[in-house]
């Protein structure tokens, strides 16, 4: 769990990163913050393709060795977006580095609950996903301060070194196993016939949407609003990061005991955070503490992962892997929509209703998926 966890570390460090440190990437190439913050998009567009296409065309891969391949592929592409020579080279590289991630979380997390019994699993997966949280508190950080000290490739070439660590400790410490004789890309094909699982990836799309449109411009909101010394941003970021960790520790442990009525309160605690994100701007004080409520309500990722372990039945890799992709589609839907709404003119603090609506429009479809599960 720990050399999975590391690659958790390794994706969260770059993917939060990117956030991060928007304004220096479109300092760095002469483009405004809604433009640069279309290789976030790209990014996550390269999750939503490549973790359902890698989970099918995967079904009879051993887990280990999926997982060090997917590693190797996240390093060699992270270190080449370090070395980009200008925007347009920047999407492409950001599309490949994000090919591999739903499905490295998707699998990762399978071999975590395979190693537990059926009401620790949730509990396995955040273990796992522990990585990443502690990413955003430690990693995100570390590579924000690299991009204002040497530069914002700095930050993508850390991630490099971590996927490295990784494919080693995987090597070393994952489990050998042996592909399902009855797996097959029709059997994981199965999962889209299934309304349960589909409801499921359409509650992660629109309702963690919210969350990507104020954390995308969290930095640049406490630049141009807050007004505060950039040496303080990656402080605030880092508390997304401590809300993040323990909100998804706290949401395993009541998942496990209550996994729907744990996912219901997750996403209304997430519509009112989002909701007095607008509200919070003039201070850092107010600003930090609604950022790192936000950080707490991302435990929804986790109980919802779990869920669709519960109802996938045999297509068991590319449910857990179009999770990612769903969260992705948010990933790239949030700062979308939040840009659009800022570039008419309605600044940063805006990102905050956005995010709000998303999570009122998540909840409404978690709803739904409840209702449908009561009709069996």
């Amino acid at each position: 769990m720990l050399a999975l966890a590391i690659g958790g570390f390794a994706i969260g460090s770059t993917e939060f990163a990117a956030m991060s440190l928007l304004p220096y990437i479109s300092a760095g190439l002469g483009i405004d913050e809604p433009k640069a913050a279309h290789a976030i998009s790209a990014y996550a567009l390269g999750v939503v393709v490549g973790a359902p296409i890698i989970a099918v065309l995967s079904a009879r891969v051993p887990r280990r060795t999926l997982l060090m391949a997917l590693m190797a592929a996240y390093g060699v592409t992270n270190c080449l977006t370090a070395l980009v020579p200008n925007y347009e080279w920047l999407l492409v590289l950001r599309f490949l580095s994000g090919l591999p991630h739903g499905a490295y979380f998707g699998v990762a997390a399978l071999v975590a609950a395979s190693l537990v019994g059926p009401k620790e699993r949730t509990t396995a997966v955040a273990r796992v996903m522990l990585g990443l949280t502690v990413a955003t508190i430690v990693g995100v950080p570390a590579a924000t301060y690299l991009g204002q000290a040497f530069g914002w490739q700095a930050g993508f070439a850390l991630t490099g070194l971590l996927a490295l660590a990784t494919f080693i400790m995987v090597a070393l410490f994952a489990p050998r196993d042996r592909p399902d004789e009855a797996a097959s890309p029709l059997r994981e094909l199965g999962a889209f016939r299934n309304r349960q699982v589909l409801l499921t990836l359409a509650t992660a799309t629109i309702g963690f949407g919210g969350l990507f449109a104020v954390y995308s411009y969290t930095a640049s909101t406490l630049l141009e609003v807050t007004k505060v010394d950039p040496r303080v941003v990656p402080l605030v970021i880092g508390l997304f990061g401590v809300g993040m960790t323990l909100g998804n520790l706290v949401s395993a442990w009541a998942a496990d005991k209550a996994r729907k009525p744990t996912a219901t309160v997750l996403i209304v605690a997430s519509a009112a955070a989002l909701f007095a994100f607008p509200y919070s701007v003039g201070s850092l004080w107010s600003i930090s503490l609604v950022v790192f409520l936000v950080g707490c309500t991302t435990g929804l990722a986790i109980v919802l992962q779990t869920y669709l372990m519960d109802v996938a039945r045999d297509a068991q890799t590319l449910a857990a892997a179009a999770n990612h992709s769903a969260f992705n589609v948010a990933n790239a839907l949030g700062p979308w929509l939040a840009g659009l709404a800022i570039s008419a003119g309605y600044g940063f603090p805006s990102a905050g209703y956005v995010g709000c609506a998303l999570s009122l429009a998540g909840l409404v479809l978690w709803l739904i998926t409840l209702w449908d599960a009561r009709r069996g």
